[in-house]
C-alpha cells in the first residue's frame, strides 16, 4: 500500500469515528431533554394529585393515617385478649403466644412483633406487692406526624406521643 491510500483510509476511519461520536453526543442530549421532560411531567403530576387524607374508621377514631389505625388496632385487640386471659386464669399473660387463641389474638398476630410501620413490644410487668400487670408499646420505624409511639398497661388505657417514646406520663389517646 502506498502513502496516500494509507492517508485516505486513515482520514475514512477518523471521519468515521468523528460522526459516530456526533451521533452519541447527539442521543444524549436527546436523552438529557426526554429525562428532564418526563421528570417534569412526574413533578407536576404529584403535585397535581395530593395524597388522600386518612379517613377515620368509626366516630372519634384517633388515628392520623393509616398506619396509625392498624397500630391502635393491634393494640386494643391485645387489650382485649389480655382481659379474658386475666378473666380465665385470674391473672395476666407473660407472653404474647400466651396469648394465642383468646378472643381474636390469633397465633399469626404472636408470632412476629413486626406490625407494618410499628414495632410492637410486650412485656410483663411486676412490682413489689406482686402486682400482676403488662406493658405493650407500638413503636414507629420512623417518628413523624403520621406516626406516634403508643403505650398501654393493664388498665387498657392507650397513651400516645410524638415526640418521643410514649409511656405511662404520654398523653391518653382518645
Amino acid at each position: 500500500m502506498n502513502r496516500g491510500r494509507i492517508q485516505q483510509y486513515c482520514a475514512g476511519i477518523l471521519a468515521v469515528g468523528m460522526v459516530g461520536a456526533g451521533l452519541g453526543w447527539a442521543q444524549e442530549q436527546s436523552s438529557a431533554q426526554t429525562s428532564a421532560q418526563t421528570s417534569e411531567q412526574t413533578s407536576a403530576q404529584t403535585t397535581a394529585q395530593p395524597t388522600a387524607a386518612y379517613q377515620p374508621k368509626f366516630p372519634g377514631d384517633p388515628a392520623r393515617s393509616e398506619s396509625e389505625a392498624q397500630a391502635l388496632g393491634y393494640m386494643r385487640v391485645v387489650l382485649r385478649a389480655e382481659s379474658a386471659y386475666k378473666k380465665r386464669h385470674s391473672k395476666y399473660a407473660d407472653s404474647l403466644a400466651s396469648l394465642a387463641g383468646t378472643g381474636t389474638f390469633t397465633k399469626r398476630m404472636a408470632h412476629t412483633t413486626e406490625r407494618g410501620d410499628y414495632t410492637a413490644s410486650f412485656r410483663p410487668s411486676h412490682d413489689r406487692a406482686n402486682h400482676d400487670g403488662f406493658v405493650l408499646t407500638m413503636t414507629p420505624k420512623n417518628m413523624d406526624s403520621d406516626h406516634r409511639s403508643f403505650y398501654a398497661e393493664e388498665d387498657g388505657v392507650i397513651h400516645g406521643d410524638d415526640q418521643k417514646a410514649a409511656d405511662l406520663d404520654s398523653p391518653r389517646v382518645k
